[in-house]
């Protein structure tokens, strides 16, 4: 007898899936999530955005590229959606914007529902961390399209922010200081070039690095820092005029969007040490400086531009709450660009 199930679709399974993670999701509640019987939409009450004069809706979508078939291999499934909401939220706060809600979206092979469970915990956190809701989301099974342990998963966010305290680069003037967030290490961009790196040089995933002090498998799946709270908060208390958060094409790439046609941001090499696994990178690939510039964020997750005067009261909040951060250079006349001296 022909049936979806024999087709490779389990609807069973997706709904004990369903059923694991709902204890996990509700931990990312706010008070502004509103429950639908129906459970197919995401309800968040706006009437919360009658404090604001003009509230812009801010909206970013990401997924987390191929750092999701190193978890495959390891077959840990529980932090690479805190990945996914830092690469989405965190875009998100870039201009100001208070991370709101999310939505996720998995397509796999084969339902798992302990695997799925453990993936929609991980972004459930991520949003606990951010401050933000999870609201809904979508598991989708492709037999025949994917292996039965593939996977791959996508978010969006939604934020709002007042028209007058948008960030971005009109507000950068010469005399302003760039500020380093110490990134968790690679994130969530370069796993295409970390990948081929394990490949070429013989790396094993389980493989014990010294200069790590971990495997190396743990230390690429150190998820993504999640920065809305700790930017948020800098811009509540400081004074604050732009953000730039560090991911595909590397620091003065991302750097360089925040910057006005008149400024250049001129960075200071020599002010951090990169996390070791980008050396270890560096090294087993023989990858040049220029390529590791462009590709990984080198432990930088997050930039702030702020003025002068306010670098010391920026560094100290940051300081206090637990966010290694410095002096990564300095804002200049020039044509809208960021480099290295």
């Amino acid at each position: 007898m022909t049936s979806y199930a024999a087709a490779g679709v389990d609807i069973e399974a997706g709904d004990r899936a369903v059923e694991l993670m709902k204890s996990r999701v509700a931990r990312s509640r706010r008070p502004e999530v509103v429950d639908d019987a129906s459970g197919f939409a995401g309800l968040f009450d706006a009437s919360a955005f009658l404090r604001y004069r003009r509230p812009l809706l801010a909206t970013s979508t990401d997924g987390v590229g191929t750092k999701v078939m190193l978890a495959q291999r390891l077959g840990k499934h529980d932090t690479i959606g805190i990945d996914l909401v830092g690469m989405v939220v965190d875009d998100l706060v870039v201009c100001g914007a208070e991370p709101l809600f999310m939505t996720d979206y998995i397509a796999c092979g084969k339902v798992v529902p302990e695997r799925i469970a453990d993936i929609v915990g991980g972004v459930a956190e991520g949003c606990r961390l951010a401050g933000c809701a999870l609201v809904g989301g979508e598991t989708a099974e492709h037999p025949g399209a994917m292996g039965p342990d593939e996977y791959d998963l996508a978010g969006a966010g939604t934020g709002v922010v007042e028209a007058s305290e948008l960030l971005g680069p009109d507000r950068v003037r010469p005399g302003d200081v760039v500020l380093g967030l110490a990134s968790s290490g690679v994130h969530s961009n370069g796993y295409s070039l970390v990948r081929h790196i394990i490949a070429t040089a013989g790396l094993g995933l389980e493989q014990e690095m010294p200069e790590l002090g971990r495997t190396l498998g743990e230390e690429l799946l150190e998820p993504t820092r999640v920065y809305s709270l700790d930017c948020l908060e800098l811009i509540r208390e400081t004074e604050v005029h732009a953000l730039a958060h560090i991911t595909g094409g590397g620091l003065a790439a991302n750097l360089a969007r925040s910057l006005p046609a008149t400024a250049d941001a001129v960075l200071d090499r020599g002010s951090w040490t990169p996390p070791a696994i980008f050396e270890v990178l560096a090294g087993h690939g023989r990858v040049p400086q220029a390529e590791m510039d462009r590709t990984f964020n080198l432990g930088v997750g997050m930039c702030a531009i702020v003025p002068a005067g306010e670098a010391d009261r920026a560094l100290a909040l940051l300081a206090g709450r637990g966010l290694p951060a410095w002096v990564l250079g300095e804002i200049v006349d020039g044509g809208g660009e960021a480099r290295f001296r």
